[in-house]
């Protein structure tokens, strides 16, 4: 409106020329929830506060690195499967002595899930740690896990919600109600993200004793909010913990005498007074495996800066040194390697959705996509076998991870937990939709309180228009035109009646023609005449 004019002179009037315009918002988002070594930034506690990063590096800055695991060795028990197996003895009298491995404490999953995600294409993400770990006796807690989840109410920017550590708690009915409380979050409080889930003890295959990790998912998941949920299985193999990540010093001092005993039989030094003198050498650094702790390398007489500092370097040479002339030893190291690269695989698969959206957009389907830092997946499922996980009578599709000869690993499933929905069956039909609302209800914001008057609804069906027809050239949304794809609908007798714009309601109607995957291609073959 121009200013009014009581003074001679001139008068400058500017008008707006061009529309609002809708602002597409960030679609691959990802919240994390769990436990980290430690959470503060600059001596201010991050605890159950969601907090931003975007690397690895500043995950380290913030909340430090993985929890420190503990493994035990013990004799297998009848009946039960073994880790290791070792020839004690020679000839007739020689038998079979069968181990177990197992991790007694460190079973905390962000750390290593957070450098999955990375090594798949990860990006921008929100850690919200719930609690540190390295307490004695510490174990995951469900009612902490369930708490961080509240804080994410007040940040509109997450489009996932993954939790890691729910498969480290130590009864499913707890990480199902987790799983459950994540799903009430995502599609009935916010509606504006998705719950990606992993499969609780998802690294058993389907006939194990214990009964089937799949069934007992989808019994006990229920039957609200799926269509804001997809869940993987099984879990992945991976190669995220290395080598030099691990040493002697990870096994409680309760398993070093047995470590001791694998080891001397290994290398055949049951008999002192025939050692050589290598022999003599190895049996020397054997017996120093008593000293498990860093802290036992210091004797503190006068020395112990100097024997501080060489502590580190004595114990790599020791480990590595048992690593190369003990196969036993060896072997032991590796299964504990591959029982922390164990992981369940909703991490990477949060980072294929942030790579997948970044090359193509979000309305592609993220599957027939490989895993990255992925060796195989733990259970190797077969045609058929997916059959049941794809399509079920009760409609909870759990997507596949295969492995696939001459293409590695590759995620071979893109169904929300909605299976049996047409409306939200497919993971990009629910986030692409998220995306649209959550983008012009964020733009629509600068309408409120304007006229409710023609002017009003055309600058509204301008910008809805403007930001659809943009969706549509870059692949977003299925048709050969605009108005095959699109029709956006506001005004008076047509979404609205008088008594809502005397009610103050303003009524728009969109309606978009989503993408859905090829999920099923039918190639027919058929025998023709010869025509010469």
């Amino acid at each position: 409106m121009a200013a009014p004019m009581k003074t001679p002179g001139v008068y400058i009037v500017e008008k707006s020329a061009f529309p609002n315009s809708v602002v597409e918002v960030a679609t691959a988002v990802p919240a994390f929830i769990g436990y980290t070594e430690r959470a503060d930034n600059k001596g201010k506690s991050l605890l159950n506060k969601p907090f931003k990063i975007s690397s690895m590096a500043e995950f380290h800055n913030y909340f430090g690195y993985g929890a420190n695991p503990v493994f035990a060795v013990r004799k297998a028990e009848e009946g039960e499967e073994s880790d290791f197996t070792q020839r004690v003895g020679a000839g007739d009298d020689a038998t079979l002595e069968e181990y177990v491995i197992e991790q007694k404490a460190g079973k905390y999953l962000l750390y290593n899930s957070m450098k999955l995600f990375f090594s798949n294409g990860g990006g921008p993400c929100y850690i919200v740690a719930v609690d540190t770990y390295g307490k004695e006796d510490q174990t995951i807690d469900a009612a902490k896990l369930s708490g961080g989840i509240e804080p994410l109410v007040k940040e509109q920017e997450p489009t996932m919600v993954v939790i890691p550590d729910v498969c480290g708690l130590n009864e499913r009915a707890d990480a199902i109600a987790v799983q459950q409380a994540t799903l009430m979050h995502c599609g009935d409080k916010m509606k504006n993200r998705v719950a990606v889930l992993d499969v609780y003890d998802g690294y058993k295959d389907r006939r194990d004793p214990d009964g089937d990790p799949v069934e007992n998912f989808r019994n006990e998941l229920g039957t609200a909010n799926l269509d804001f949920g997809m869940a993987y299985y099984p879990w992945v193999n991976t190669s995220i913990v290395q080598d030099n990540e691990l040493d002697y010093r990870n096994f409680e001092a309760d398993s070093v005498d047995l470590l001791k005993t694998i080891i001397t039989t290994d290398l055949g030094l049951s008999d002192p007074a025939g050692q050589t003198d290598k022999e003599k050498e190895m049996q020397a650094q054997i017996d120093q495996l008593n000293k498990v702790k860093l802290e036992d390398w210091v004797t503190g007489d006068g020395d112990e800066a100097e024997e501080l500092s060489e502590a580190p370097i004595k114990i790599r040479l020791l480990h590595s040194s048992l690593v190369e002339n003990s196969y036993a030893f060896k072997v032991i190291m590796d299964e504990s390697k591959n029982k922390l690269n164990l992981l369940p695989p909703a991490a990477a698969m949060a980072g294929i959705y942030t790579r997948v959206d970044n090359a193509i957009g979000v309305w592609k389907a993220p599957a027939n996509v490989s895993v990255n830092a992925v060796v195989s997946p733990s259970v190797s499922i077969s045609h058929d076998e997916q059959q049941d996980l794809n399509v079920t009578p009760q409609g909870k599709s759990i997507n596949a991870i295969r492995s696939f000869i001459g293409e590695g690993t590759l995620v071979w499933g893109a169904r929300t937990l909605d299976g049996n929905s047409l409306d939200w069956r497919y993971i990009q039909v629910r986030r692409t939709m998220i995306m649209l609302e959550e983008s012009i209800k964020l733009a629509a914001k600068a309408y409120v309180f304007d006229n409710n008057e023609a002017n009003t609804w055309i600058a509204m069906r301008s910008m809805i228009r403007n930001f659809l027809t943009g969706i549509w050239k870059r692949g977003g949304l299925a048709g050969t035109s605009p108005d095959d794809a699109f029709a956006v609908m506001v005004g008076l007798g047509e979404t609205m009646t008088p008594e809502d714009i005397l009610e103050g309601i303003l009524r728009i109607t969109v309606l978009v023609a989503l993408i859905r995957p090829a999920e099923f291609i039918e190639i027919t073959f058929q025998q023709q005449m010869q025509k010469s």
